[in-house]
């Protein structure tokens, strides 16, 4: 399955809670922690190139919107960039990290993010879209949690005989 160039609900919901955590993390800093940092904490306008080799995303998606919604999963799946991203050793930046090759599909686990991203596609098209009410749409944290490996769903014992006397 490969994204249409309109977004389905499911695909924009999520990039915008990727636009709103990211506003809403950059705006609970305190401010006595802005005052201490000696870098200026002033909003820099930050430019992302234009996204290659999308093969499940919209390819008219921006630079902008791809690390947005990287930045989202990222944070559900408790992983960092280099989880599905080849590092570079040979170009470093500025600050002495290396930089991702973004364009790689050298990491197997490049190849599950773009598998979980169709299926999550599939079942908020499929599935919650046809719930009258269903509300928020499946993301990667609704399995994940901020964890990699989801853990497994266990009743509580004493659940299930209490849903069965009833």
């Amino acid at each position: 399955m490969s994204f249409s160039h309109k977004l389905s609900p499911g695909m924009a919901a999520a990039v915008m809670a990727a636009a709103i955590f990211a506003a809403a993390t950059t705006a609970q800093t305190p401010r006595d922690a802005q005052r201490e940092s000696s870098v200026s904490m002033a909003p820099a306008a930050q430019s992302f190139p234009a996204p290659v080799n999308l093969k499940v995303l919209p390819k008219d998606f921006t630079g902008r919107q791809v690390h947005d919604l990287m930045e989202q999963w990222s944070s559900e799946l408790g992983v960092r960039c280099s989880a599905c991203h080849v590092q570079n050793s040979a170009g470093v930046s500025s600050g002495g990290a290396a930089q991702a090759r973004f364009a790689d599909d050298e990491k197997p686990m490049k190849q599950v993010a773009r598998q979980m991203c169709t299926m999550t596609e599939q079942i908020n098209a499929d599935y919650i879209a046809k719930v009258e009410g269903s509300g928020m749409p499946v993301t990667c944290g609704t399995c994940h949690r901020g964890s990699i490996h989801p853990q497994a769903f266990a009743v509580p014992s004493g659940v299930m005989r209490a849903a069965e006397q009833k």
